[in-house]
């Protein structure tokens, strides 16, 4: 599950990421409202038994822990990516984010088109559509019996349930780079929010150990859970999408007001913001939309920093490994002239902008 880089030279690594190092303070469920959406909040799991710290106890699901990470935070990161996300945005990055619980998923390009797989399934749930197997995700018990035998290792189940501790053991291997570099763990997704017991665990066993803390997010989340969290992070990385709660429901299935509520409650409650905008061609980049975006954040108290993520379509290819099929919106990547006239409009309202995260 887990994707790994690894580091040869301790020091050089530090020295030649010292350029996309910012120096920072150290600081700092989905809604009832959309209870229909296709995410539901993730219940936390506490397992073992009594004597056990509880917290490290606490579970939940996670697609992928990034090591070295350079762009969800200051300084050299480990991002944990939660699984489970209220929002569907049609230009995601990580649809395999989506659904809460693990899936299964088939890389095409490896695939070696034997059909053992289909032969394999006990439970019917692998066909083939010409020479190409096809997953019906409602069969599938997600046994993982087609995985291993695949001679292309093209199948794959996304997501696992992973304790508070397992989690914490991966985050602290790295502990001397964050401590070198400003760094620490980050929590993405998907939404972390979505997974609140859980996140609140990470969050509070990292402050144990002082390790600085991130959190990723669309803000889509009830009051009392962004209550809750806001006084354990360090920092927030909050995505503003677009300033029109229309344009916004049709683009990510939720509207927005919740989301400018919870960002503004997170800045007048004196919380550490970064404030994050991908940029989409034909959705959010045109001159009205962007200068709504920098007056609101304007309005922040204490926000200085906006960060610019330029659309780019890996997450099309990932869609496209997963059952039952994810449809995404087809745009080129903006231009560096497009993007850079984006950051000089939004640095005449005072801000740090940023190109990257």
């Amino acid at each position: 599950m887990t994707r790994q880089n690894y580091c040869v030279n301790r020091t050089n690594l530090v020295s030649c990421l010292s350029t996309e190092i910012d120096s920072f303070n150290r600081c700092i469920s989905v809604p009832k409202e959309n209870s229909e959406n296709r995410c539901k909040l993730v219940p936390s799991v506490s397992v073992g038994g009594p004597g056990l710290r509880a917290e490290l106890e606490t579970a939940g699901f996670v697609f992928d822990i990034k090591r070295y990470a350079i762009h969800d935070g200051p300084g050299i990161r480990t991002t944990v990516f939660f699984k489970g996300c209220p929002l569907q945005c049609r230009w995601c990055h990580n649809p395999e984010s989506w659904k809460a619980a693990p899936e299964a998923a088939l890389r095409t390009t490896r695939c070696k088109r034997c059909g053992q797989c289909v032969q394999l399934c006990k439970q019917g749930a692998i066909s083939l559509d010409g020479d190409l197997p096809v997953t019906d995700p409602q069969k599938c018990t997600l046994c993982g019996e087609c995985i291993e035998p695949c001679p292309g290792g093209a199948r794959e189940i996304i997501g696992s349930q992973m304790t508070a501790g397992e989690v914490m053991a991966e985050i602290e291997k790295d502990v001397v780079f964050y401590d070198e570099s400003g760094g620490g763990a980050t929590f993405s997704g998907g939404e972390p929010l979505a997974q609140p017991e859980f996140l609140l665990a990470l969050l509070n066993e990292c402050r144990a150990k002082r390790i600085h803390t991130a959190v990723d997010t669309s803000c889509y989340a009830e009051e009392e859970v962004l209550d809750r969290v806001s006084e354990k992070a360090d920092l927030f990385l909050c995505d503003i999408k677009h300033m029109s709660s229309e344009a916004h429901r049709q683009f990510t299935g939720v509207e927005n007001t919740l989301i400018l509520n919870n960002i503004r409650e997170l800045s007048e409650a004196g919380r550490q913001i970064i404030i994050r905008i991908p940029i989409i061609p034909n959705f959010n980049d045109d001159a009205a939309n962007i200068k709504a975006t920098a007056g609101f954040a304007a309005s922040l108290p204490g926000v200085q920093r906006i960060d610019l993520l330029p659309y780019n379509r890996g997450g099309n290819e990932k869609a496209r490994r997963l059952a039952g099929g994810i449809e995404l919106m087809q745009v080129e990547t903006p231009n560096d002239q497009k993007m850079n006239a984006i950051a000089e409009r939004l640095e005449k309202y005072g801000f740090r902008v940023k190109i990257g995260g």
